[in-house]
């Protein structure tokens, strides 16, 4: 089942027409059909996210990466933990949105109860001793954290993650590793920082 599918599908479960839905998120009831032909393949990640929330479902489910545990469970057992497959983003091809396929290297599952809409893949030890080199951490989207937070950051095109600390002239991306020198971007340069997302959960190998 394709994403315009599944969001045709989740659209008649809730007796919503296409029209409803094209209001609630702000777009025409042309593009939404649109979307559920097919017509237009890739529903770009911010539209994605808001006919998600409008349809009370997620992206992870609307783009086919949910899993889910379809087996009956023994007597005595307990079910596992719903995860949710998503995809892990490496370098960003300048002028895509961060979810674009071209971007995505693998799909990694997660819990579904950390909210994870992207993982990505630790390189080198700025973040150790936390987030160790190897590690693949996973990301809710969001375009802003609070400050000391552990965030998705894009820089000249590349996705890393570093404490964002936000002042009103300037932002800072530090290391947890203190022999990391801290990215300091001043006055219109901050511009060129984008908060792609909160890290919410590490998938390590023990």
């Amino acid at each position: 089942m394709t994403t315009g599918e599944r969001i045709k599908c989740r659209r008649k479960e809730l007796s919503m027409s296409a029209e409803q839905l094209a209001e609630k998120v702000s777009l025409s009831p042309a593009t939404i059909y649109r979307y559920e032909k097919g017509d237009i393949e890739k529903v770009p990640a911010d539209v994605l996210k808001k006919i998600a929330a409008a349809l009370n479902s997620s992206p992870a489910y609307l783009m086919g990466w949910e899993v889910e545990n379809k087996q009956p469970i023994p007597p005595g057992f307990q079910p596992l933990p719903k995860r949710d497959r998503i995809p892990r983003v490496g370098q960003i091809a300048c002028g895509t949105p961060i979810l674009a396929e071209e971007n995505v290297e693998a799909y990694d599952e997660v819990p579904s109860d950390w909210h994870a809409d992207f993982t990505l893949l630790c390189k080198g030890d700025s973040m150790e001793p936390k987030i160790k080199d190897g590690d693949v951490v996973a990301i809710h989207c969001q375009p802003m954290v609070e400050n000391g937070e552990i965030a998705a950051v894009l820089i000249d095109g590349e996705a890393t993650l570093k404490r964002v600390f936000l002042f009103d002239d300037h932002i800072e991306l530090r290391a947890e590793n203190p022999a990391f020198a801290t990215i300091i971007r001043i006055g219109e340069a901050m511009n060129t920082v984008a908060i792609e997302g909160k890290a919410v959960g590490l998938c390590r190998r023990l």
